[in-house]
Order: structure tokens, then C-alpha cells, then sequence
């Protein structure tokens, strides 16, 4: 990695870690005083290393500039002080033997905590992202703008309302008690679930934010695995999806960032350490009674990482989108399903489930009508192709549909 790589690397990787021990320190009401000291931080790095070369431990650096200008920052804002001291010492000395602890154990727990925090069920989920981004992420507000296909304004907004709430429920950046984690952790799953979607099925051309969206899910998810409290099976069935599908991220698009349907997909490219890590955690969330949404979800796609196209692979999979549906309806799981019926039991009767759904808006229900009426009617697959084209959002999707309406 060069030099000029190498702070936007280190604000990806620290910035959350610094924002999470300083807002557990401050307490979840200073979370903006947190973020804009660590903002600080990086803008002194750039400053610093621009003329007087890269540190030998860029790392502890950042730290020890972090924990001056927090101590710095307390000095100079009684106002803060009145409120966040007492919090802490209650004297001006108080502030120097200060510890504010950048431990490797301490981030990790001050990020799960906050990462219960943020996923607090009283903000809205969308809010609960775009936290998670910039909080546990260190998304900056382009980024998550970009994520969400929207604007600057408007997340602002949304993270500026989702903080004001957190404050009025004076919810705390700890992990709930026993009685209520299980409750909590579900919000916490969703979120991660939702996050890794944005990043795997984002509109947005921006190819390395989808990757990252999807890494930095898979992070957080990995780092409930690692807490006795949270390890649950629910947990590892979900890390176990993430690694199945993200084990094709090589094989997913060309080099010029077109899609690569998964029949065309080279075998080759998977990483197959992700497949096993996932079956790994798959194994894991076997553990207990509970069957979630994630646990079908994560075995659909590991029969996907199994190429071989074969009837028997085909109907675990439609009888695993039938127990998902049973379980938890939503119009793309119904979709896939219609997509595996037609591979285990012929395009025909798929076509009458499919048009039974008819989901109008969504260009991957005419992609598929397509696809199915291929070699059956190419009238009418040409015209369901030409339907998905006109209201798909990406340049990527439209060539995409464009090929394959070009090949009838």
C-alpha cells in the first residue's frame, strides 16, 4: 500500500474504533463530539505526514492524537465539561488521568456495544444503517449517500433525527441484559442483514462501496460470533450466507463491472476458503431448536456453491424456498423460488407461479419472465426482456438485458 492509499485506509479501519471507545467514554448524547475528534484526527495525519513522512506506528499515532484532543477538547468546553466530566472525574486533574482506552479487548467491546445501540429498535432501520455505516463503518456521508442512492441533505437529516432519538431514550452503548438480547440481537441481525443486501444487491455503479458494504457486514457479523453472550445460532447461520455469497465476488462481473449471470459464472474464481468458512458456521448454527430465515437462506446458498446443475440440487432448493416462505413471505424470495421450480420441474409450470406474483415495478420479475419464456415464446420473451430494460436503474443491468435480448 503507498502512502497516498494509506490514510483513507486507516479512516476506514480506525475511525469507527476511535468513535466508538470515545462515544462509549462520553456516553451515546456526545456521539457527534466523538466522530468530530476523530474526524480531527485524520485531518492532523494529513497535515502532519504530508510534510514530516508516515510514522512507524501510523496506528498508535492516531491514537495518541485521538486521546490529546479529547482531553483537549474538555479543557476548552466547560459546558462539556459540566456534563461529561462528572461522568468521568470531577476535577480539572480528573481530566489528565483521563483513560481513555484504545485497548485492542476495550474497542472490540465498545464496537458490539454500539453496535446494540445504534441498532436500537426505536430509530427507524433505514436510520440503523446509515448509523452502522458511519459509526461502526466510518462511511463518510458521500459514501452513504451513494449507498442509498440519495443526497447529502437527506442522510444528514436521517442520521441527525436517529441520534436526537437515541438521546431521548438515553439509550446506553452497552450490551442488553439477558432478559432483553435476544430481542435486541434480532434488530442487530436485520441491520447486518439489510447492510450486506445494500452492498451485494446495490444499484449504485460504485463497485468497490458495494464490496466494502458487504465486508464491513460480514466484520460487525464476525465480531458477534466472538462474544460468548451473542454467538448464537441465528448469528453463525447469518455469517455463514455472508461468506456463501461473497465467495463469488470475483465471478460476478468482468473486468469492466458488467454482471455475470451465476450459469455463466467461472467455477475457478470462487474462494473457496469463504465456502468452507461458511459451511464451517453453518455447521455451528445447527446447534439448538431454532430454525431463523438465515439458517434456510444460508443453506439455499450453499447449494449454490455447488455448480454442478443436477435435479436433486434443485429441489433441496425449492424445498428450502418453501419452508422460507412458510416462514417469513417476501416477494424475492418468491421470485428465486420461481426461478428454482422452473430448474426442478420445467419452465412451464414456472411461468403460471411466476406471472401469478406479478410484481410489476421490479425488473428482476420481467428478467425472469424472460428467461422462462426463452425457447418457449421469444415474442413474449422479447417483450418481458424489453419491460426489465425500461425500468431497470443501473447502466450495468440494461447491458446486461440488452445481450440477452439481442441473443433471441
Amino acid at each position: 500500500m503507498n502512502d497516498s492509499q494509506l490514510i483513507p485506509h486507516l479512516f476506514r479501519t480506525e475511525f469507527s474504533k476511535i468513535t466508538a471507545v470515545l462515544s462509549k467514554t462520553f456516553g451515546l448524547a456526545h456521539i457527534e463530539i466523538a466522530e468530530d475528534i476523530a474526524s480531527e484526527t485524520f485531518l492532523a495525519a494529513l497535515d502532519n505526514w504530508t510534510y514530516k513522512g508516515i510514522p512507524e506506528n501510523p496506528t498508535a499515532w492516531l491514537y495518541a492524537v485521538a486521546k490529546n484532543k479529547a482531553k483537549n477538547f474538555l479543557h476548552r468546553n466547560s459546558i462539556y465539561n459540566q456534563k461529561i466530566v462528572p461522568h468521568l472525574k470531577h476535577s480539572a486533574a480528573g481530566i489528565e488521568e483521563m483513560e481513555i482506552d484504545l485497548s485492542e479487548g476495550n474497542i472490540k467491546d465498545s464496537q458490539l456495544q454500539m453496535l446494540f445501540a445504534v441498532c436500537h429498535p426505536a430509530i427507524p432501520v433505514e436510520s440503523q444503517v446509515g448509523l452502522a455505516l458511519r459509526s461502526l463503518c466510518g462511511f463518510g456521508i458521500d459514501e452513504i449517500a451513494n449507498a442509498f442512492l440519495t443526497n447529502k441533505e437527506t442522510i444528514n437529516k436521517r442520521l441527525f433525527r436517529a441520534k436526537e432519538k437515541l438521546c431521548e431514550e438515553k439509550i446506553g452503548i452497552v450490551i442488553p441484559p439477558e432478559n432483553e438480547i435476544n430481542k435486541r440481537l434480532e434488530t442487530v441481525l436485520t441491520t447486518l442483514y439489510l447492510l450486506f443486501n445494500e452492498g451485494y444487491y446495490s444499484e449504485s455503479n460504485d463497485s468497490v462501496i458495494r464490496e466494502e458494504l458487504c465486508g464491513e457486514a460480514m466484520r460487525l457479523t464476525y465480531q458477534l460470533t466472538e462474544n460468548d453472550r451473542t454467538n448464537t445460532p441465528a448469528v453463525n447461520a447469518l455469517y455463514a450466507l455472508m461468506c456463501f455469497h461473497a465467495s463469488r465476488f470475483a465471478a460476478r462481473k468482468t473486468d469492466n463491472g458488467e454482471i455475470i449471470l451465476y450459469n455463466d459464472q467461472d467455477e475457478s474464481l470462487w474462494d473457496r476458503g469463504l465456502i468452507e468458512k461458511g459451511v464451517m458456521h453453518l455447521r455451528e448454527a445447527s446447534q439448538g431448536k431454532l430454525l431463523s430465515k438465515y439458517h434456510l437462506e444460508a443453506t439455499i446458498a450453499y447449494w449454490h456453491t455447488i455448480k454442478a446443475d443436477t435435479k436433486e440440487k434443485w429441489e433441496n432448493i425449492l424445498q428450502l424456498y418453501n419452508r422460507l416462505l412458510q416462514l417469513e413471505y417476501s416477494p424475492v424470495a418468491a421470485l428465486n423460488r420461481t426461478y428454482a421450480l422452473s430448474k426442478a420441474n420445467g419452465k412451464q409450470e414456472a411461468i403460471v407461479e411466476a406471472e401469478k406474483l406479478n410484481l410489476s415495478s421490479n425488473h428482476y420479475y420481467f428478467t425472469l419472465l424472460g428467461e422462462l419464456y426463452s425457447d418457449i415464446d421469444n415474442t413474449k420473451s422479447k417483450e418481458n426482456f424489453e419491460k426489465a430494460f425500461s425500468i431497470a436503474k443501473t447502466q450495468t443491468d440494461k447491458q446486461t438485458i440488452r445481450k440477452r435480448i439481442d441473443s433471441l
